[in-house]
């Protein structure tokens, strides 16, 4: 299951998150959004767990927490609309 993780410090490091994670489960990827041209955090995370069971209790458990001072919003991360091409148009 992918879960999205909003409202990040943006000091927040990809090794916190997946010690956070961790904990209750499996972590198939850990990725923290950066900004391409910055180079720093945008503030969201993808985290996919496989095990649809492990990936709840981490939404129940972690949503809300207090992660370096900023309250962390986890969910179930929604499936992006296929994106159509110039070819699709009719």
């Amino acid at each position: 299951m992918k879960l999205l993780v909003r409202n990040l410090a943006r000091n927040t490091t990809e090794e916190e998150l997946r010690s956070l994670f961790a904990v209750h489960g499996t972590l198939q990827s850990c990725t923290i959004v950066m900004d391409k041209e910055t180079g720093e955090s945008k503030g969201f995370a993808f985290v996919e767990m496989p095990k649809v069971g492990e990936a709840k209790v981490a939404i129940k458990t972690l949503n809300g927490m207090d992660v370096d001072g900023s309250k962390i919003r986890v969910k179930k991360a929604e499936e992006a609309a296929p994106k159509k091409s110039a070819d699709d148009a009719e």
